[in-house]
């Protein structure tokens, strides 16, 4: 995002325009321009300008289609971290994803919703107010557009909105939502290809149907449905994996009762794996906080027989606890750069069975997919 520019905020959603943006914005204003210079020749250079008017409206409608989608998130308890308007269209970046079919299918659905809402109000503004002229002619191109932004949408592959309403569907028949991001990420590249084959032919002059535009869109579709059908693997792959099955092999606990030379002795010295800080447990096992590694430079080493770690502990502070029985989907969710590692706790005492970090669930996803057979 960092190439991005941010043009406002509505909702608390800010908004950004990518700079590709720029270049369907300059083509789109051309060819609105020109066309209504075709129609209304009186207009001059007023046509420029009014396609350029036209062309905006158009982003606007692309806009509005997105915090469709944003406003049921928002409705549903989603963060929605921004929006952001690029050569292929807008894109709202959700915080988490649904967490029911249901969720999924009405944040899908919202956006073409809004779309076709556009163009009964557009159409019906056309049809009745008795406009006429270049004015008339705007308001039947941004109407037409919000349809086609809708059909468009509809195709039933991902990455667009009608692949997500068909992942939601399959999500919904199978309880397996991994299995509707598979299904819709492969009909997805379908249509990828389509768009591929059908712009490479009109490119080559062997068909009237498609262009170079949808020859760039099926590669849109192409490369983002492969990237759904990768996630779509990753996540059966976790399926049936909890929060366990990932935690740490020697992970750097220590017991608080312990002396600073056991400590050093038991988990510093000859531990290929240099910790900067341990989590520290009580008697029964839970947490009480943690203690740093530098800390221990404090007390001689002399004296480290006679002090504990329970005399350099610390609060845990960031230290997030899971259970151990928590499905490793909903855990990974969890992890951020704020939150690199999280404290797994048996539910049943909360004593701490270890910790859990991306590097760990890679490791039990890689161990997973070596025991299944070819």
């Amino acid at each position: 995002m960092e190439n991005n520019l941010r043009v406002g905020s509505l909702f608390g959603i800010p908004f950004y325009i990518n700079p590709s943006w720029f270049l369907v914005l300059a083509l789109v204003t051309w060819n609105d321009g020109s066309w209504l210079s075709y129609q209304f020749p009186q207009l001059g250079p007023l046509a420029w300008v009014l396609g350029l008017v036209t062309a905006l409206l158009l982003f606007a409608s692309v806009l509005a289609h997105e915090l469709g989608h944003s406003w049921v998130a928002l409705r549903q308890g989603t963060e929605v971290k921004s929006i952001t308007l690029f050569i292929f269209g807008g894109l709202a970046s959700l915080g988490e994803e649904s967490k029911t079919p249901g969720e999924s299918f009405r944040v899908a659905i919202a956006g073409p919703l809004v779309s076709l809402f556009l163009f009964g109000v557009l159409h019906a503004i056309g049809s009745f107010s008795g406009i006429t002229g270049p004015l008339a002619a705007m308001v039947a191109l941004l109407s037409y557009v919000n349809l086609a932004l809708a059909i468009f949408n509809m195709i039933p592959g991902l990455p667009l909105d009608g692949g997500n309403v068909l992942k939601a569907i399959v999500w919904k028949i199978t309880g397996k939502p991994y299995r509707g991001l598979a299904f819709a990420s492969r009909v997805g590249q379908v249509f990828g290809w389509l768009g591929i084959g059908l712009g490479l032919a009109a490119t080559l002059g062997l068909t009237n149907i498609g262009s170079v535009w949808t020859l760039l869109v099926g590669f849109f579709l192409l490369q983002n449905a492969g990237r759904s059908a990768q996630a779509a693997s990753v996540q059966e792959l976790m399926s049936g994996l909890t929060a366990a099955d990932a935690v740490i092999p020697n992970s750097p606990i220590v017991p608080a009762q312990s002396s600073l030379r056991e400590f050093a002795n038991n988990h510093i010295i000859g531990n290929p794996v240099s910790w900067k800080k341990y989590l520290v447990t009580d008697e029964a096992g839970k947490l009480a906080g943690e203690i740093w590694v530098d800390d221990m430079k404090q007390v001689p080493t002399n004296d480290w027989w006679d002090v504990s770690v329970q005399s350099l502990v610390k609060a845990a502070e960031g230290v997030q606890t899971v259970p151990a029985t928590a499905p490793l989907l909903e855990v990974i969710d969890l992890l951020s750069e704020q939150v690199p590692a999280l404290a797994v706790v048996k539910p049943e005492d909360g004593s701490v069975l270890g910790l859990l970090e991306k590097s760990s669930i890679l490791m039990a996803l890689q161990k997973k997919s070596e025991a299944q057979p070819a």
